[in-house]
């Protein structure tokens, strides 16, 4: 199946590599072969592709948030930020850009600022799960026990497959001392895969003694 999708990727940068080379001004035709070589793994030639289609067209939102998601993947939260504040400053309504901007922040450890890219990200599109998600993360993190937990709710009702968003509801229900609850959730964290917190689990069990 490795095997499969691998030459079905690498027909598809065939393909696109052509397109670049007949229309090397097609913004269009560098930001999808930059997405390509992104799922390729191929990140030097996914960064310079899709500056391309930065250089090629400045209002190319879509290209700076991929490009600062590459940083973002290799620690570079500088550069990250960078793009994704020129994102938003393109595009007022770009949610993923603000979304992007509070996990840069929670990574530095600015939390306050975190919660404000969020809120503003959420405010855009409520739907997001994975901005739900983090931002049970981060008001945890600051002891805001009772909107971690409405936060983790919400995180949780939008992707109920997330084994992260069972763990961070896990987490707010303990705070909010309803053991038996948060027990299920871990439980469910775990089935689903994530490792959870063997410190946690065991103060967990104590309080259910």
């Amino acid at each position: 199946m490795s095997e499969q999708l691998s030459e079905d990727l690498n027909a598809v940068i065939e393909e696109l590599e052509k397109k670049v080379e007949e229309l090397p001004d097609n913004v269009m035709a560098h930001h999808h072969l930059g997405l390509v070589y992104m799922k390729a793994g191929r990140v030097d030639e996914a960064i310079a592709s899709l500056e391309t289609a930065i250089k090629l067209d400045p209002q190319s939102v879509e290209s700076m948030i991929n490009l600062g998601a590459i940083y973002f993947g290799q620690n570079n939260l500088e550069k990250a930020k960078e793009l994704n504040d020129k994102a938003v400053s393109v595009n007022h309504k770009a949610a993923q850009a603000f979304a992007n901007l509070g996990l840069i922040c929670q990574q530095k450890n600015d939390l306050d600022k975190a919660i404000e890219h969020y809120q503003k990200a959420i405010s855009i599109d409520d739907k997001l799960a994975t901005v739900w998600i983090n931002l049970t993360s981060v008001l945890t993190m600051k002891g805001e026990d009772a909107r971690a937990l409405e936060a983790a709710r919400k995180g949780l009702a939008l992707d109920d497959e997330s084994p992260l968003a069972h763990n961070n509801l896990a987490v707010a229900l303990y705070f909010s001392e309803q053991f038996a609850e948060a027990k299920t959730h871990m439980n469910r964290a775990r089935e689903l895969g994530y490792s959870v917190d063997p410190n946690f689990v065991v103060s967990l069990e104590e309080k259910l003694q």
